[in-house]
């Protein structure tokens, strides 16, 4: 335990906290976004060309590499947030701050790309964890990306751990988007809806267990939804009001990204 202990007080680097906008959160957001295209780009079209050689069924040509893939990020993801949390655990706080806990949107593509593997058996919930993975993912990087107010810190590590957390989110959707494995059709993203609501109940109980010391998905019902706009909306309409539009505006974000991801599909091709 001490050598954690030292190890980690050996990545206490502070830093002027950033402010949105400015030209390190710009350049690190178009840089990394960039690589993250560029490389998912590479690594699709490299697996394609590789099982179009094997003459695979093109529905599932790629799958076994970019299974591969997300379970690496998945294990980058989940590396990356235990040092998080022994950080604020031990650095920050010195108890556990339940605000913190990883069940926000942005975490879910860790335990899935995780988990990947072991949907590899059934086709259907196969497409439909990637089709998530692709259009949730996307979501959430590009958003955090675009408002990254809850990625800026007085810590080295932990900025950066935020803005490579969701720049991994952006190069997961595209891997996706760039392959043949998510449903394209409106149906596809319906199927993945009912996922996003059993995340919401998770997200819920634990605000509810934790009496409000988490706000997890930002639907906690004891105060309103903290992102922008909707912090607003949830003032004039109330607390119930200001989640369900919110959770809507996922459902809308989510479509969006899903007919983006369809867009550059086809351009690929």
């Amino acid at each position: 335990m001490n050598h954690i202990l030292s190890w980690l007080r050996m990545t206490d680097w502070h830093m002027n906290t950033p402010a949105p906008y400015s030209f390190f959160h710009i350049s690190i957001s178009v840089t990394g976004a960039a690589i993250a295209a560029l490389l998912a780009l590479r690594l699709t079209r490299s697996a394609a060309a590789a099982h179009h050689s094997a003459a695979d069924a093109p529905a599932a040509a790629d799958s076994g590499k970019i299974c591969r893939i997300l379970f690496v990020c998945g294990l980058l993801l989940a590396a990356g947030e235990l040092y998080k949390q022994l950080f604020l655990y031990y650095v920050i706080f010195g108890t556990y701050n339940w605000w913190y806990f990883p069940f926000q949107l942005c975490s879910i593509p860790m335990y899935l790309c995780l988990l990947l593997p072991f949907f590899t058996g059934n086709k259907r919930v196969f497409r439909t964890v990637c089709t998530f993975l692709q259009d949730f993912g996307l979501l959430g990087g590009i958003m955090a990306l675009a408002e990254p107010s809850g990625l800026m810190h007085p810590y080295w590590t932990l900025t950066m751990h935020g803005f490579i957390w969701h720049i991994l989110l952006v190069f997961i959707g595209l891997v996706l988007a760039f392959s043949r494995i998510p449903d394209r059709t409106a149906a596809g993203f319906l199927r993945t809806l009912p996922m996003l609501a059993v995340f919401c109940v998770i997200a819920t109980v634990i605000n509810v267990t934790t009496g409000g010391a988490a706000d997890m998905f930002y639907i906690s019902p004891y105060y309103p939804v903290t992102q922008v706009v909707f912090y607003q909306i949830s003032l004039r309409l109330g607390t119930g009001a200001g989640i369900c539009v919110y959770v809507l505006c996922l459902c809308a974000g989510g479509f969006l990204c899903h007919l983006l991801a369809g867009f550059l599909n086809k351009q690929r091709g």
